[in-house]
């Protein structure tokens, strides 16, 4: 194997109303930030800051992707900040539910 190697991978994103997967090739070695980096996600969704979003490979998130090296086939997913915590969400949704059964 060459040090220039390419795998495939996918970088994902969605909005509520808009979703995105992008496929591309990069060299072996690429880490799950470089990859985001190197879609068009930003052209897409130009109001992402990718050194700060939270990112995962299928549903795991990563702590460092700046360092975590991606394998051929991985997805990354660029994951939005959340608007409402989720506890506090559910528990509104129970106490509503309550409300309406008394």
């Amino acid at each position: 194997m060459s040090d220039n190697e390419m795998i495939e991978v996918e970088v994902a994103y969605a909005l509520p109303d808009k979703q995105k997967i992008y496929g591309l090739l990069v060299e072996k070695g690429t880490t799950v930030l470089e990859a985001a980096k190197q879609s068009a996600v930003l052209k897409d969704f130009g109001d992402i800051d990718l050194d700060s979003a939270k990112m995962g490979v299928f549903g795991q998130t990563i702590k460092a992707p700046a360092q975590h090296i991606l394998q051929a086939g991985e997805r990354v997913e660029i994951y939005r900040p959340l608007i409402a915590d989720p506890k506090a969400a559910r528990r509104q949704r129970a106490e509503k539910a309550a409300f309406k059964k008394a």
